[in-house]
């Protein structure tokens, strides 16, 4: 149960880059992404989605394999995050709290579209699959290769 992969995004609508390395801050986000400081709603600090539904989507429509696709923050590999909704974990020693779960909306379904797969096939296939939204509550760095513990 590990973070296999980091990504941000400066602004919106620009393409993510990813990190080996970035500094979460309690209650802001990550520190150089697009949604730092922005707090209209519980949840907008940081998204997580498991590698393995990615990888999933990606052989099922005969993608190019990129992990960013769905642009959530954090790829993580063998971790449930549908089990984290409400509930505390941490990576390191920086605690966060599961918000709700990241559902699909129109904005990817059409990023995600093609000639062949309509907007709204894809948000159909993303639903209850499209990660974890969740509230930073301690500062720190997060690396590829740490671990996620369940509180």
């Amino acid at each position: 149960m590990n973070i296999e992969h980091i990504f941000i995004s400066l602004k919106i609508g620009e393409p993510q880059t990813e990190s080996h390395r970035i500094e979460v801050v309690a209650g802001e986000g990550i520190k150089g992404d697009r949604n730092f400081g922005l707090s209209a709603y519980a949840g907008q600090n940081i998204t997580f989605i498991e590698a393995e539904i990615v990888e999933q989507f990606i052989q099922n429509y005969s993608r190019a394999y990129d992990l960013s696709i769905t642009r959530r923050n954090i790829i993580t590999r063998g971790v449930r995050l549908n089990e984290l909704v409400g509930k505390s974990f941490q990576i390191g020693t920086i605690q966060f709290l599961g918000i709700e779960l990241c559902e699909p909306c129109l904005e990817l379904g059409k990023n995600l579209s093609s000639a062949t797969v309509a907007p709204k096939e894809i948000v159909k296939w993303f639903v209850h699959k499209g990660g974890l939204r969740a509230d930073i509550l301690s500062s720190g760095f997060i690396e590829n290769g740490m671990a996620v513990e369940i509180a």
